[in-house]
């Protein structure tokens, strides 16, 4: 990229003071620092254009599209600055072009330049001039007082890097009104996003109108009442419902293609199917009665793979869905899809006999089974021109050439189906699943699902496997993120979940791989396109506002360092008792050390609001800050900052993902602490999370061990813990050992993992998952 030269600056000042003392109202300057980034951006040493009420913007004759588009750029900009355009007909040598017929690889590139007379947006379809047009859009960002803005002068060549760029919106848990879906859609197109993958069915729903089966919407779109909290045994006794008819569900279709994204529908088959059988209880194993389904999670009961009538539903429901939506790929789900009530249907086993499916070592008969649904509604769609999209489980059995796989329990099922040659859409729940909190301290956070997904983790994603060979890689031909519903029932906060998590993704869907990824810059051009969020009325996250505070423990020290700052350099106040910070607190200057325990909060002060607080919770043991090293792995997937992390005074939360907690998994946490000098101690604390159904269990023992030299070491305590029953809570369990006292210089604690779930949960027999936080010494 060139810099604007001094004489180029000087001349954009100086028009732009004129301009001033002409109007009397301010000239502000467009950004080409946009989200997402640009591929090519040069900056010509000529004048720029003079953005004023009166100009006008010209587009194709005759091209309705590309009337739209100048519609678009028209009211984008009144809104953003309050500067009138005009639209009409034509190819003019001044004002704003709008025109087709660049040649590129892509239909979605542009190709935007701005000089002394004229801005000119080209491009191969009316897509590429859209997006060119949110390119402007931007730059311009939110410009109060109505006055002139300064185009510097610029030439921007663009494209896509994939070609599907989607968003997933599930309404099976909790649905939104017709506006609210095509505010959802503005927001994709302001972040250049294709694709809406709309998720219309579920255990908890059905969402779409079949005129076929009426019931479905009669009874299946109704719920008597909606669990409380996760799963927790209580109920809001709240009847909740609702339904698109085909009406609506086409004028959504419409409202998106104007603004260049295809809708994708799903429907979830053969699994998440109970707000279904509810409907129609004969399509099911047992014959019900069945009900729409009032808890969150998977319920195992699922359509019958063995009745005729269940591939005739299929078929009759993907026909009706096909005059809906003139989207390529239907969606057919195949995830999920518990396997138990099949193992026990004489129908189901009848048909794998009469297919002559056997279990393998890869897979068993019931899944082969699965696989058979799976290809008889692809099937029927390939016979009407249509291809199938499902999740990585429809691998399993087998597939036909022309179904894409979305990977979304991580990148394994996608590396798996571009090496048999499918195309994929990179969906990881690790990277991209907007449904988890983006705050390690979820106290102040509405109620998600779990996880934990913070801005920079969805900007750090690479979409494209190294483990795939060049050849391989070209069947990666897209990105996405979900936003799962059932702890997100109003549509603020569904924009609070992905706003502006969806700036992150739509610059990995968009921007060239080799652009080496800043993510402080990233988040600069973040706040920018906030502005546009907050314009527009959009419930958005502020996260990215607040203080980054790390905290690492200093070996030489013993002491904690403390680091902080805030994107745009705000003055960061800070208190050390619990108390509330404010502008009449200690100002943060250049870094703090800590040796005694105490409460940090931060907070950036600023003329429009102060940031959210943070709050550090910091005790300080013998063991604080003192060096640590590993005689066994850390788990890779969660290492986070590695051995510090048990030495650096801080304890976690039930959130595993926060980077408080380190994992250990097929061998067990084994740590050896130099105290430094000789230190008296009589206990050790460790604390384990325990969350089973993710295979996350509690220590079977643990023991503790000093030494004067680091090479004899002598056993002081030790504790053995039972396996786990079914019955005990998913918590942090904390383990205190205690003994006789003795001074040591080196302490090695162990602690065993769960070498073998027990037979009571689903992963039986396999290793379990060790998490800790914090080893305590007094």
């Amino acid at each position: 990229m060139k810099p604007f030269s001094k004489f180029n600056c000087l001349g954009l000042a100086f028009a732009g003071m004129m301009i001033t003392s002409c109007t009397d109202k301010p000239t502000a300057f467009a950004d080409y620092q946009i989200v997402p980034m640009p591929l090519e951006i040069t900056t010509p040493q000529q004048s720029g254009f003079l953005l004023k009420s009166g100009e006008t913007i010209y587009y194709t004759a005759g091209n309705e599209k590309m009337k739209k588009n100048a519609e678009f750029l028209a009211s984008f900009i009144k809104e953003q600055t309050g500067i009138e355009l005009k639209v009409q007909e034509g190819d003019k040598e001044s004002g704003i072009v709008l025109k087709l017929g660049l040649e590129a690889t892509s239909p979605e590139a542009y190709h935007l330049t701005v000089d002394g007379g004229k801005v000119v947006i080209e491009a191969p379809s009316e897509a590429g001039v859209f997006y060119g047009i949110q390119t402007l859009r931007k730059s311009v960002s939110v410009h109060e007082g109505g006055g002139a803005i300064e185009l510097p002068a610029v030439e921007i060549n663009d494209t896509p890097r994939f070609s599907y760029r989607g968003m997933m919106l599930d309404v099976g848990r909790h649905m939104f009104t017709m506006d609210e879906i095509k505010t959802y859609i503005d927001m994709l197109a302001l972040h250049n996003i294709n694709r809406l993958h709309w998720h219309l069915s579920e255990d908890q729903g059905w969402r779409i109108e079949i005129k076929k089966y009426p019931k479905l919407t009669e009874i299946g779109s109704k719920r008597s009442e909606t669990v409380i909290g996760r799963n927790s045994g209580k109920y809001d006794g709240k009847p909740y419902g609702g339904f698109y008819t085909q009406e609506q569900a086409k004028e959504i279709v419409a409202y998106a293609a104007e603004r260049y994204i295809t809708v994708i529908p799903e429907i979830d088959l053969p699994g998440h199917m109970q707000a279904a059988l509810a409907a129609y209880p004969e399509l099911g194993c047992t014959g019900g009665p069945y009900e729409v389904w009032r808890m969150w999670g998977v319920s195992d009961n699922v359509l019958c793979a063995g009745n005729d009538k269940t591939i005739q539903f299929i078929k009759d429901v993907l026909a009706e869905i096909i005059e809906i939506f003139p989207s390529e790929y239907i969606h057919v789900g195949g995830d999920e899809c518990p396997k138990d009530k099949w193992k026990t249907c004489p129908k189901c086993q009848a048909r794998i006999k009469a297919l002559g499916i056997k279990g393998d070592s890869k897979h068993s008969k019931e899944e082969y089974l699965q696989s058979y649904v799976i290809r008889e509604a692809e099937k029927f769609l390939n016979e009407h021109g249509r291809n199938i999209i499902g999740w990585d489980e429809i691998l399993e059995g087998g597939l036909a050439p022309n179904a894409t796989v979305m990977s979304w329990r991580g990148e394994s099922g996608g590396i798996e189906a571009a090496r048999q040659k499918h195309n994929v859409i990179m969906t990881p729940n690790t990277y991209l699943y907007f449904d988890y909190y983006q705050a390690k301290d979820t106290e102040t956070e509405p109620l998600a699902i779990g996880g934990y997904l913070p801005m920079e983790r969805v900007y750090s994603y690479e979409p494209m496997p190294s483990a795939l060979t060049p050849e391989e890689q070209k069947y990666i031909t897209g990105v996405q993120a979900n936003l799962w519903t059932e702890y997100i029932p109003t549509f603020a906060q569904a924009q609070y979940m992905v706003l502006p998590r969806m700036a992150a993704l739509c610059e990995t869907q968009w921007s060239a791989p080799d652009k080496k990824k800043d993510y402080e810059g990233f988040l600069k051009r973040t706040v920018r396109l906030m502005d546009i969020y907050k314009l527009k009325g959009w419930n958005y996250a502020t996260h990215i506002l607040d203080v980054k505070v790390n905290i690492a423990p200093n070996q030489e020290t013993g002491k904690l360092d403390v680091s902080a700052y805030t994107v745009d350099n705000a003055p960061i106040y800070y208190t050390l008792d619990g108390t509330e910070p404010t502008a009449a607190s200690l100002k943060y200057e250049d870094g703090l050390s800590i040796d005694q325990a105490c409460v940090l909060r931060m907070t950036a002060v600023r003329p429009e609001g102060n940031s959210r607080i943070t709050c550090d919770t910091i005790s300080f043991s013998k063991s604080t800050a003192k060096p640590i090293s590993m005689l066994q792995p850390i788990n890779k997937a969660y290492e986070f900052n590695g051995a510090p992390t048990l030495v650096d005074g801080m304890t976690g939360n039930r959130n595993y993902k926060t980077g408080h907690w380190i994992a250990f998994y097929k061998n067990d946490m084994e740590a050896v602490i130099d105290l430094k000098e000789a230190t008296e101690i009589s206990s050790m604390t460790l604390r384990a999370c325990v969350e089973k159904g993710d295979w996350i269990f509690d220590a079977r023992g643990i023991s503790v061990e000093v030494s004067d030299d680091n090479k004899a070491f002598k056993q002081v305590a030790s504790e053995s813990y039972p396996a786990m029953k079914e019955t005990d809570p998913n918590q942090i369990y904390v383990h205190t050992l205690n003994f006789t006292p003795v001074k040591t210089r080196y302490v090695k604690v162990k602690a065993l993992s769960e070498k073998s779930i027990p037979a009571w949960h689903g992963g039986k027999g396999n290793p379990g998952y060790l998490f800790v936080d914090e080893i305590i010494l007094n």
